[in-house]
């Protein structure tokens, strides 16, 4: 049985993730496709998950299988048997509690101790092995563990031996990206049918590890009626949004750029932006900031055009023709900066809004267009939802489509897990970016990124999704050149460009 991508339709671009109620759709429905037989998906899921084990630890001899009593223990039965019959040393375990209490994993498990198998009742600790798989719980647990059932979680996390996760890494919340409790670190985890969309947002890289999928040889139609939580684009999806140019294309044409920010000592953050927009094919960037940021920006990027603005009245002849005004980076929140928001809300441009727009957006409720693009990071976010930086954490895919709704717009809520959404669609979730990317100006960054693409014909949405794609992936491309920590925002703009031309010999 080969690992897969899930079916999907031809020329969207990404692959779908699921929740856990469309999951639950889909193998019911595959269920009745083969006939009824439960236990057929079962015996696919464990041989699935028995050549992710040979693919990754071939030589792994001792192996502790931790099977909890529904169906993800059964899979973990039917994992067991296979390393048995290969000659391997698999000792499988389980609570006092946890005996299998769900007709399928008490025949898998019968199966399994029919074949010569033991299954060992333990309390908490782990016995030593070369390999332990966690075959615990599955989707259907979003409450925090307690009792021994968190002991031992905790004793699998304290193995000094990699973990598989079948399905869902136990504890682990897969609808939202968090963990309400203890929850199993994996190295790697297997998922079924199809992609869970909380294991690649918030924390859930941190406990899910690697991943692969095993659709269980499940047919592509039966995907067509299962609704998506959020589709998930990484760096072969760039060439969908950025086409060769046309060869008649002038700076005009490539579009025109209006960053506005920079009040007194925060200059830096204009000149990332300006930067990261002509990196990313921005024909004109025009940079509207303080007096004694003109020369400095000047000097490190002749190519933007700095201008002097000390009031709002003097932005307003700026605006006219700009194709879109990107307000935030190092604005501030004093009386400067107070104005040129108010005089960029009213005029009309499309926006990319980060930083200090944000939080003058979350202390006004200002109206916006629905062609405005939000880039707020989960503290903004917070401000702007009126609730807290944890409870935003706790449920990305939730935040940001309450961001879409409350603000009629386009939102990226930014961190591990990118996530974009437009009021009453489906999220897209950009599975690029690392840690090296936690620094200042990273966000600004973005701001430009976005912008340029938004200005050269793209729309807000599509503007942003390939915006915080082009961003991810240059971080990617930066950290493998120089590794993660001390990663700076103008290593990751330096490698824009290639990335901005798929195909054109980047």
């Amino acid at each position: 049985m080969s690992l897969s991508r899930t079916p999907d339709a031809p020329g969207v671009p990404g692959t779908p993730l699921y929740d856990t109620a469309a999951l639950r759709a889909l193998e019911s429905a595959a269920i009745a496709q083969t006939g009824g037989d439960a236990g057929e998906l079962m015996a696919r899921a464990g041989l699935a998950a028995w050549h992710v084990v040979l693919a990754h630890w071939p030589d792994a001899r001792r192996i502790v299988v931790v099977c909890g009593p529904g169906n993800n223990g059964g899979d973990g039965y039917v994992l067991a048997g296979h390393m048995q019959a290969a000659g391997r040393d698999v000792r499988v375990c389980r609570l006092d509690a946890h005996a299998p209490a769900t007709p399928i994993a008490r025949r898998a498990c019968d199966a399994f101790v029919a074949a010569g198998g033991r299954v060992d009742v333990i309390a908490a600790g782990i016995p030593d092995a070369d390999l332990v798989v966690d075959a615990l719980f599955g989707i259907g647990l979003s409450r925090a563990l307690d009792g021994e059932a968190a002991a031992l979680v905790e004793a699998i996390n304290a193995a000094p031996v990699p973990v598989l996760a079948l399905d869902v890494p136990s504890g682990f919340d897969a609808d939202r990206g968090s963990a309400p409790g203890v929850a199993v670190h994996a190295t790697r985890t297997v998922q079924f049918l199809g992609a869970h969309v909380g294991l690649q947002t918030g924390d859930g890289g941190d406990h899910a590890g690697a991943l692969a999928l095993a659709t269980l040889e499940v047919p592509a139609s039966l995907y067509a009626d299962v609704p998506v939580a959020a589709r998930c684009v990484s760096a072969a999806d760039l060439g969908h949004w950025l086409r060769p140019r046309a060869r008649n294309a002038h700076k005009g044409t490539s579009g025109r750029v209006l960053i506005v920010g920079g009040d007194a000592g925060k200059g830096g953050s204009v000149m990332l932006s300006a930067t990261a927009a002509l990196r990313s094919g921005a024909g004109l960037v025009t940079v509207a900031t303080r007096a004694p940021h003109v020369g400095a920006l000047l000097a490190r990027c002749p190519e933007a055009m700095a201008v002097d603005v000390g009031s709002a009245s003097a932005l307003a002849q700026l605006l006219a023709g700009v194709d879109v005004v990107a307000i935030g980076p190092g604005l501030g929140q004093g009386a400067w900066g107070h104005g040129l928001y108010d005089e960029v809300l009213g005029s009309g441009a499309p926006l990319v809004m980060d930083a200090d727009a944000l939080n003058l957006l979350a202390a006004s409720a200002t109206p916006l267009a629905a062609r405005t693009v939000l880039t707020p990071h989960p503290g903004e976010a917070a401000r702007l939802l009126g609730t807290t930086s944890a409870d935003v954490q706790r449920d990305r895919p939730a935040a940001v489509r309450a961001l879409a709704a409350r603000f009629g717009c386009t939102a990226v809520l930014k961190g591990a897990g990118t996530l974009v959404c437009v009021p009453g669609g489906v999220p897209w979730l950009v599975a690029a970016g690392n840690p090296g990317m936690a620094v200042g100006g990273m966000g600004d960054a973005l701001t430009g990124c976005i912008a340029a693409l938004r200005a050269q014909g793209l729309d807000s949405e599509a503007a942003a999704v390939c915006g915080a794609l082009l961003h991810g992936v240059a971080g990617d491309t930066a950290a493998r050149d120089g590794g993660e920590r001390g990663l700076l925002p103008s290593d990751l703009i330096a490698a824009l460009r290639p990335l901005a031309n798929p195909g054109q010999g980047g």
